[in-house]
């Protein structure tokens, strides 16, 4: 369980993934040769330290850390979406970092099973933390074979949010819950001039807004069939959830030239008042400036007549980031032990929530007080239905395709027959 692989041994078990993998910009202190082999340093690589929700709780909890910790010295890594390639090329070299804080997605969804990362399953029994962790990000963290792949610790609510002054100001009275009330808003938001549903139709916040909307008549079952094999032609219920996101879509839903648009382009769309409807993540919850929070209400995106969901759906995740422990960590497991503990202590989880607004894949009693919608997320409860997230059953070769995919369904005039087909070449060409 706790061995490392042969260099060629990774090549080879990566499918290509490492093949791929070229020398990026690191930003930050990050570079090649920035794992310490110092066994009273500790390297963690993640993407909080810059702009990332909850980057200035982590830098100051890591000072706590080192505080309580003195002979122990701690050195910070730092990069944004580039993080899984790069830790890809280090670990080539033998100079990986010692933990990895990112999420389970894409490249990362194979680092297990080739050795770039250990399971990490038994390191949990023995440190007794498992019984801080919530059942079903367990669940979601562990591979077909057994394997945990890493501490959970972020989680996310991805409802949706309605600026209900806007709304109002359309002379639309409700929050929409069907697709012939959605319909109805857009028309009526538009005749005032204010975009209907913003959405990043050109990167990740599209593909998974489509991906939710495919499943309205989906089970949780035939889902992760349609996404684990990418037949969207096959499935009767896949071929009407598309039909019925290219009717929303082309009676004005999304926002215009939503295909070309991105999360950043969504949250200032919403976060400005232009827009007044976006399917935004708990980080993005935590963004909105008061004046359009105390107006805004989260809930479940429309559905259609004869849905396989009761409830307006939202998608929820617990693999958001989680704590990966690397072959050269396992040289470090006292360091390791201690830094996983702290983290995982409920003092530490709390400010995460409190200050950040962040949901955690730990037990915790507390709220995120300050960042009302993240809390009224937290607790909608049986108000919605959750539909599933994709990420754990994409393949990893098809996770880039499909967003290229995902911009061309959200092109207004495409039919349900061709987004089903280039949803399909993402899988073949991956």
């Amino acid at each position: 369980m706790r061995s490392t692989m042969s260099r060629r041994g990774f090549l080879a078990a990566g499918s290509g993934l490492a093949a791929a993998t070229t020398l990026p910009a690191l930003a930050g202190c990050s570079t090649l040769a920035s794992a310490d082999s110092d066994p009273d340093t500790l390297v963690v690589h993640s993407q909080l330290g810059t702009t990332a929700p909850g980057s200035p709780t982590y830098l100051s909890a890591l000072n706590t850390f080192r505080d309580e910790n003195p002979g122990l010295k701690v050195k910070n890594l730092v990069n944004g979406d580039d993080l899984a390639q790069v830790y890809e090329t280090s670990r080539l070299a033998r100079k990986e970092p010692d933990v990895v804080m990112v999420n389970l997605y894409d490249k990362t969804l194979a680092w297990t099973d080739i050795g770039a990362t250990v399971d990490v399953k038994g390191y949990m029994d023995d440190w007794g933390l498992r019984k801080r962790v919530l059942p079903v990000a367990l669940d979601a963290w562990t591979d077909g074979k057994g394997r945990l792949r890493a501490f959970p610790y972020f989680a996310t609510n991805w409802p949706v949010a309605y600026n209900t002054a806007l709304l109002d100001e359309a002379g639309v009275d409700k929050i929409p819950t069907t697709g012939d009330q959605l319909i109805s808003a857009a028309r009526k938001l538009r005749a005032k001039g204010i975009a209907p549903v913003t959405v990043g139709g050109n990167d990740w916040t599209g593909q998974k807004l489509l991906a939710q909307i495919i499943q309205t008549f989906l089970s949780p079952g035939e889902a992760r069939k349609v996404f684990t094999t990418g037949d969207f032609s096959g499935s009767r219920g896949a071929r009407e959830g598309i039909e019925y996101f290219a009717a929303l879509r082309d009676a004005g839903v999304f926002a215009d030239k939503a295909q070309g648009l991105t999360s950043d382009t969504m949250t200032t769309q919403f976060n400005t008042r232009a827009a007044a409807i976006e399917s935004a993540m708990s980080s993005a919850l935590a963004k909105v400036p008061e004046k359009v929070a105390r107006h805004t209400e989260v809930g479940g995106w429309p559905l259609a007549p004869d849905a396989a969901h009761d409830k307006p759906t939202i998608l929820r995740t617990y693999t958001l980031i989680g704590f990966w422990i690397s072959p050269n960590g396992t040289k470090k497991l006292d360091a390791v032990e201690r830094f996983l503990r702290f983290m995982y202590r409920p003092d530490t989880v709390a400010r995460f929530i409190k200050e950040s607004g962040r949901d955690m894949a730990l037990r915790s009693d507390t709220l995120s007080t300050d960042f009302p919608l993240v809390a009224a997320a937290q607790q909608l409860g049986t108000d919605v239905s959750q539909a599933l997230l994709p990420d754990l059953y994409v393949p990893p070769a098809a996770t880039q395709p499909l967003i290229t995919a995902t911009s061309t369904a959200f092109t207004r005039g495409t039919s349900p027959a061709k987004v089903r087909s280039v949803l399909e070449a993402a899988y073949r060409t991956a």
